[in-house]
């Protein structure tokens, strides 16, 4: 059986802070541990990867995670790491949102096995429990000053807004579902981001005054970019994990994207890659970072972490059409759309690709490829235009709709990196 999970956490900078003891509670022998998500989206996004790969580190070091998902906390949102209230959500929108996160968990985690992940909901205790049940098995065990004094608390007293009771009372939610995941699983260690420490704590005061034994807290840093910039985030939005939300394409590009700075660190925190054979990539970086070694195999480790093998090929297949080293064929029309997005694009009609067909020199003044056609002539004669990934070679050439990809998009470039996109519309 595997112990050294804590030492590779702290090897890779991913222990911000830990409970007293908590590294030799390890030695000891298999640990449950759990780590909550709340379902504020129907999918969870990079910014929760780090909790994600917390409990799937966890379990290949030969321990038991458990993924509580907060149906009932859900209700009420956390506070932490937050300057305002969140707005709350209906029971609707909760179910639904558990249901996509369960889906996405389950990738990560084996659910079968003698250490079998075990994904929870805190619907199924928190629905039933009263008010007066509440405050005389946790409310009783907590002083208003010693919640005031978490940084949870306090940095939202600090804002003008405040914090509602709604919210003050999350962190003894959290707390009972500490104490009630001991109770059912022997679970015995809590982790999460360190905005997160105050409430872990209190679950284990909470488990030490009403149990009389000892739990165990891990928190790892918060995700930042060199660059000030808040991670998670693509000029496009949020990066989420769905590839409905995000197509694995989009989050290929978010970690190939990755600052020079970060490398490192994002190689250690979201890849399962050993530390020497990071070393070793970070080597080859170093020596010729133009090739972006570092950033390619970070891409493609997540991705393939995420979206698997077919995922991680569609990225890579976009990724080269969108450079032209690939035909545009390569990809359908929505894929194609999703790579050029940003990219001006017009419309044609349909029909005037029937038949005969529209002369290239026409479509490309169209399209604002040239100016003009005179100027498309002089593009095409020169060799710089080309029609899904294809040179064009004469300007008598005319497109027609078995040009069309899917019968809907056509794909125009000019040089090497001037894109333009022609929809056809009925």
């Amino acid at each position: 059986m595997a112990t050294n999970f804590f030492d590779d956490l702290e090897g890779r900078g991913l222990v911000h802070s830990a409970s007293e003891g908590a590294r030799d509670h390890f030695a000891a022998g298999p640990v449950t541990g759990y780590i909550g998500f709340d379902p504020t989206a129907s999918s969870l996004h990079v910014g929760n990867l780090l909790q994600i790969m917390a409990l799937a580190r966890l379990q290949r070091a030969g321990h038991r995670p458990l993924a509580l998902v907060g149906g009932g906390t859900g209700m009420i949102g956390d506070p932490s790491g937050k300057t305002r209230e969140r707005q709350l959500l209906t029971r609707a929108q909760v179910e639904e949102n558990v249901e996509g996160i369960r889906g996405e968990l389950g990738r990560f985690l084996d659910f079968s096995g003698e250490n079998a992940a075990q994904l929870v909901d805190n619907h199924d205790w928190l629905a039933g429990l009263g008010l007066i049940e509440f405050l005389r098995e946790v409310g009783k065990h907590f002083t208003v000053n010693y919640m005031l004094a978490k940084e949870s608390v306090a940095r939202r007293l600090e804002q003008e807004e405040g914090i509602s009771v709604t919210e003050f009372g999350y962190m003894l939610l959290q707390a009972y579902d500490f104490g009630v995941l001991a109770d059912r699983y022997g679970c015995t260690l809590q982790m999460g981001g360190s905005d997160q420490w105050g409430n872990i704590t209190a679950g284990m005061e909470l488990i030490r005054r009403t149990r009389g034994r000892s739990a165990h807290g891990i928190v790892q840093p918060l995700i930042t970019t060199s660059s000030g910039a808040k991670f998670g985030k693509s000029e496009s939005g949020t990066v989420w994990l769905s590839p409905e939300r995000t197509s694995p394409f989009r989050f290929y590009q978010f970690w190939l994207n990755t600052d020079d700075r970060d490398v490192e660190h994002y190689l250690k925190a979201f890849t399962f890659l050993p530390l020497n054979e990071i070393r070793q990539i970070l080597g080859e970086h170093a020596a010729n970072p133009a090739a972006r070694t570092g950033q390619r195999r970070l891409a493609v480790e997540v991705t393939q972490l995420v979206h698997g093998a077919e995922g991680l090929e569609r990225a890579e297949r976009a990724t080269g059409v969108l450079f032209g080293s690939r035909p545009a064929q390569e990809l359908g029309a929505a894929e194609l759309l999703d790579v050029f997005a940003d990219v001006p694009s017009t419309e044609v009609v349909r029909s005037r690709l029937e038949g005969e067909g529209l002369q290239v020199v026409e479509l490309l003044a169209e399209a604002g490829v040239a100016s003009s056609k005179g100027e498309a002539r002089r593009l095409i004669a020169g060799g710089g235009i080309y029609l899904n990934g294809e040179r064009l070679t004469g300007h008598e050439q005319r497109v027609r709709m078995e040009n069309a990809i899917d019968g809907e998009v056509l794909l125009l470039r000019k040089g090497k990196k001037d894109s333009y996109v022609v929809r056809l519309i009925r």
